[in-house]
């Protein structure tokens, strides 16, 4: 794996920290702002939504720039994203600071992305994702966790300080070791990137995406207050669930990456049925503090398990718009984490109670798993058409397969 791919890894940490930070500080948030829990897990979403818009808007605009010059700018922007929050007098400031670095963090996936892909063979797709998915887990792992611990020690804004201190690291990381990556020959067009969203399977693969991050975002999210409130755990043991979900996160991802190149609907079933069934028994067992660290670490592991796959499966389908590709599993992703703190917060705000989002969580992950189905009962079906027109023994000529459905075969 080349070490360019290490790097934007690297990156990934600051990035992820920021995107997930919030589900240990929403309490001290909220009081200092003098919202509720749910108005302040709102900025997730607002995060979320920015990734969603700013995935495939910068990706196209920055679709004829310089690679590595579009990394250096979009890591600057998100550390002073970062500095604007850690300053942000009111929680109007704050939510707008979130979207401006959700554009910038979304645009450097979507480029940092392509740029990883581009650097190895067909069949190293999934571990190259791993890798960068890597520095999102150890964000989980570590970011996240010392995030929330500096927010019970020095403030919420803390946090963002650091964050922003680590993204001056990883621009100089960015700056020094991403080497300058060659103007291909035929300049990128737009026209014909775009039409990757023509195949049914693309499609299939955003809706995939968002439900399974979204159902497991659902929960994760207002993790906080499920293990005070519900759970009665202290809020000082709340880093270190966080710790043991990033440790999950690691443990999966490695996983994930080993295996989905060779197995990638297997991994993609497997994976979202265990989140599904491991937030069933969160909601069912919140009260038991024991039980719920537990799950916490098992869902961890279950959902970025699924996550190198659901990368790699876009790339696959849509290769002959490889920029995009990244944008658009980009914004899948936070199509999920927009729509799961959403409707986490709709049904605490119904009074059901915070071990219910683990319930809507669960709903969204079983569509998910049926839709992955659809998919692959597609992918089949590609696939036995493109056997049926492969040459016959005599050499006689036989219709070849579309794009898509080449495409389809190689995932």
């Amino acid at each position: 794996m080349p070490l360019a791919v290490y790097i934007l890894g690297l990156a990934v940490f600051a990035l992820g920290t920021s995107e997930f930070m919030l589900s240990g500080l929403l309490p001290p948030l909220a009081d200092d702002m003098n919202v509720s829990i749910p108005t302040a897990g709102l900025l997730i979403s607002a995060f979320a939504i920015g990734m969603v818009i700013g995935a495939p808007l910068l990706a196209v605009a920055t679709l004829r720039l310089p690679r590595r010059t579009t990394l250096i700018a979009l890591i600057s922007v998100f550390g002073l994203g970062q500095v604007a929050g850690a300053l942000a007098p009111t929680y109007e400031v704050l939510f707008a600071s979130r979207v401006v670095s959700a554009f910038a963090c979304a645009g450097f996936w979507a480029v940092g992305a392509a740029v990883a892909i581009a650097m190895v063979p067909l069949d190293a797709r999934a571990r190259a994702m791993a890798v960068m998915i890597g520095g999102l887990s150890i964000a989980n792992v570590l970011g996240v966790p010392a995030g929330a611990f500096l927010g019970e020690r020095l403030g919420w804004r803390s946090a963002f300080w650091a964050v922003g201190a680590a993204s001056a690291v990883a621009l100089v990381g960015v700056m020094t070791l991403i080497p300058r990556i060659p103007v291909p020959a035929e300049r990128p067009r737009l026209k014909r990137e775009l039409t990757i969203y023509r195949d049914r399977q693309v499609w299939l693969s955003i809706t995939v995406t968002a439900l399974s991050a979204g159902g497991v975002f659902c929960a994760f999210s207002y993790l906080a207050p499920l293990l005070t409130d519900v759970a009665g755990l202290d809020s000082g043991w709340v880093p270190s669930v966080l710790g043991l979900f990033g440790v999950g996160a690691l443990v999966g991802t490695a996983l994930g990456g080993r295996y989905a190149d060779a197995h990638l609907f297997g991994v993609m079933l497997s994976g979202i049925t265990a989140s599904t069934v491991l937030l069933v028994l969160m909601a069912l067992t919140a009260s038991n503090p024991v039980a719920v660290v537990t799950l916490t670490f098992l869902l961890g592991v279950s959902a970025f398990y699924t996550a190198p796959a659901l990368n790699a499966r876009m790339f696959n389908i849509a290769a002959a718009a490889p920029t995009l590709a990244g944008a658009t599993t980009t914004a899948a992703f936070n199509l999920g984490n927009t729509g799961g703190p959403w409707l986490g917060g709709t049904v605490i705000d119904a009074d059901l109670g915070f071990a219910s989002t683990a319930w809507a969580g669960a709903a969204m992950a079983v569509v998910a798993i049926a839709l992955t189905a659809v998919s692959l009962r597609f992918h089949h079906k590609a696939t036995s058409r493109v056997v049926a027109g492969s040459p016959t023994v005599t050499g006689s000529p036989t219709p070849q397969p579309s794009a898509a459905e080449a495409s389809s075969v190689e995932a």
